[in-house]
């Protein structure tokens, strides 16, 4: 699962982000109504504009408990989780989330701010700062995090999401590098893993391949992996935490 963070050719991580949505759409068939790409678009499209528009960023408890929702219906559904969650007060989500978007650039002291309100634990604080600061955290999700060498076995933890989100800022800022467009961020690049994990499962491995010409510090050349949803196959189930 690692191919696609190994390869550090601009070319195929776009590739990777232009199927994001094929492959939400692929993981939404098992999910009753297409809940998660619903979801998902609100996630990654409406949720990050409300945050930005506001003169202090911040969550509303409602945006949290549907981020919540979100969170589980791409992964293991935890109903005690929701209810934590929805106990919070109006005030406390805004007044602590208010506070952790404050404290960056210090992604870990934004986190452990937002670890204060009850139900959310590192995974649901890195949602909450990468809708908010993609150029600044990454979701600690299950598809990107095993997608990252050295990360295994994954650990839910403010220490295993430093480790984490270094490995994703040091990618980024490789792609940066020799991409002229310079757009890349660690919310993006996570966007791209858990594209390609999820095609991948959902499909047979495909022997084709984009081979690229990548240097290497070794000066080594790397062959960088394409990714393929088919839509008229069947979906398999997803394995998820």
């Amino acid at each position: 699962m690692s191919a696609l963070f190994a390869c550090e050719h601009p070319a195929a991580w776009r590739s990777a982000f232009g199927k994001y949505w094929d492959a939400v759409e692929a993981k939404s068939k098992s999910k009753k109504a297409g809940k998660l790409l619903h979801l998902d678009k609100w996630y990654q499209e409406e949720l990050p504009k409300l945050i930005s528009s506001r003169p202090d960023k911040h969550v509303t408890q409602s945006e949290l408990v549907k981020l919540m929702e979100w969170k589980l219906t791409r992964g293991k559904f935890r109903p005690r989780l929701q209810q934590l969650v929805a106990s919070n007060g109006e005030s406390t989500v805004e007044k602590c989330s208010r506070k952790a978007f404050g404290l960056l650039p210090d992604v870990q002291a934004a986190m452990a701010e937002l670890c204060c309100l009850k139900g959310v634990g590192p995974a649901t604080a890195s949602a909450v700062l990468a809708a908010g600061a993609p150029e600044e955290a990454a979701f600690m999700s299950d598809e990107a995090m095993e997608s990252v060498p050295g990360l295994k076995p994954v650990q839910y933890t403010a220490k295993h999401y430093a480790l984490y989100l270094g490995k994703m800022v040091e990618r980024t800022e490789k792609l940066n590098q020799v991409d002229p467009q310079q757009d890349w961020t660690p919310h993006r690049v996570e966007l791209c893993l858990w594209a390609w994990t999820t095609a991948k499962l959902h499909q047979p491995p495909s022997p084709e391949e984009v081979d690229v010409d990548v240097k290497a510090s070794s000066g080594t050349k790397k062959k960088c992996p394409d990714v393929q949803v088919e839509q008229s196959r069947p979906t398999k189930k997803l394995k998820t935490r």
